[in-house]
């Protein structure tokens, strides 16, 4: 770009000089020898001098072409049967055959063409937005726009078919009418949810499908807005308020069920707090029954131990339990107070009978009565011993 740049100010440089040289001859020429002079001795040898070199490098920079980076030109061409070179030229310099060849410049970056209801927006000015029609029959205003690039491969097909107008009659055109094609598939419900990515995805898909047949390449196809009549926009706020509604009365719904839950648990805890704490009073209670039982069996174990070893022990603790019930026992005179539990069975003790008999006289030996007379809470009971 800059060499062209470069040439073309040289050569307009150059063609400037020659007309001033002219006009210079021609004045000077005209004042001297007359004007019919002065137009034969225009164009001297110096001029035509002046004329070639700017000639030169007029064509020097016709055939010097430099292709950006982000360009491939086409070059169409008279030495060519087709009339062009099959293969377009990638970015650098190029020679270019003068007054023969001549090269038409396409970018290959990528471009965006987008349409929309706001005139700063689209690439035209005005309302730009497409109409199509929803399965139910609702119109749908919808923005978009279109990221695209040109395949450098297919550059040369591209200026054949179409040349610089691809833009607004190919990539426009097909957008258009294919966006409006995959909305009637869509009710205006399902454009207006979630499913608008899949109405989005099936234009991609559709889109990248017919620009590589043309030689375009699609990046993506975005869908900028999505606007309905004003009827039905209101028909869709109302429906909002609706199930905005019906949304707080399931979550106040569900803010009691949670508190009755909450109620339920904690008498549900409540029990089970019970429960255990009367589980635990009974294991406790069994608990200390075991100890008892285990503590008195010990005892046992220990008094008969004891019992094993010393036999009058258990006389003692026998007359200990029966002293404090006795007030009259009648025993032969020759025999002890207390006789002795070892000489003694359970089977040869007599039943004891209903009421007390009355012993007999014996001529042998006279039955000594003891008697016991309560004394007083200070002192032990004494007994009286009658003959």
């Amino acid at each position: 770009m800059m060499l062209t740049t470069v040439l073309t100010l040289i050569t307009i440089v150059l063609w400037v000089i020659v007309a001033l040289i002219v006009i210079i001859t021609l004045i000077r020429q005209a004042r001297r020898d007359g004007v019919v002079a002065a137009l034969r001795g225009a164009f001297s040898r110096r001029t035509i001098i002046v004329i070639i070199i700017a000639l030169i490098v007029n064509v020097f920079a016709r055939a010097l072409v430099f292709i950006q980076p982000q360009e491939v030109g086409v070059v169409v061409s008279l030495a060519t049967v087709n009339g062009y070179r099959d293969r377009p030229v990638r970015s650098g310099l190029l020679w270019l055959a003068p007054l023969v060849e001549e090269v038409y410049h396409y970018p290959i970056s990528w471009q965006t063409y987008t349409m929309a209801r706001t005139a700063a927006e689209g690439q035209r000015a005005g309302n730009d937005a497409i109409i199509a029609r929803s399965s139910d029959g609702q119109e749908v205003a919808i923005d978009c726009s279109i990221i695209y690039r040109i395949i450098p491969e297919q550059a040369v097909r591209i200026h054949i078919e179409w040349q610089g107008r691809y833009q607004e009659e190919y990539i426009r055109t097909v957008s258009r009418g294919v966006v409006r094609t995959v909305a009637s598939n869509y009710t205006a419900e399902e454009i207006n949810s979630a499913k608008r990515q899949n109405l989005e995805q099936a234009i991609n898909d559709a889109l990248r499908a017919d620009f590589q047949d043309k030689g375009f390449a699609l990046d993506r196809f975005v869908l900028r807005n999505i606007a309905f009549s004003a009827d039905y926009a209101r028909a869709i706020e109302q429906k909002q308020v609706q199930q905005e509604g019906v949304r707080r009365s399931e979550y106040e719904a569900e803010q009691i069920r949670t508190l009755a839950e909450g109620r339920a648990d904690e008498v549900r805890s409540l029990a089970r707090a019970r429960a255990d704490e009367i589980r635990v009073r009974a294991e406790a209670e069994a608990q200390a029954r075991l100890l008892v039982a285990n503590a008195e069996a010990e005892a046992l174990r220990l008094i008969g131990a004891a019992l094993d070893g010393d036999a009058a022990l258990l006389q003692y603790r026998y007359i200990e339990r029966l002293s404090p019930n006795i007030r009259v026992m009648l025993v032969p005179n020759d025999s002890p107070y207390i006789l002795p539990l070892n000489e003694l069975s359970l089977d040869e003790l007599p039943a004891a009978p209903e009421t007390l008999p009355q012993p007999s006289p014996t001529p042998t030996s006279e039955p000594a009565i003891v008697t016991t007379t309560p004394a007083p809470t200070t002192s032990a009971p004494t007994p009286t011993v009658a003959p």
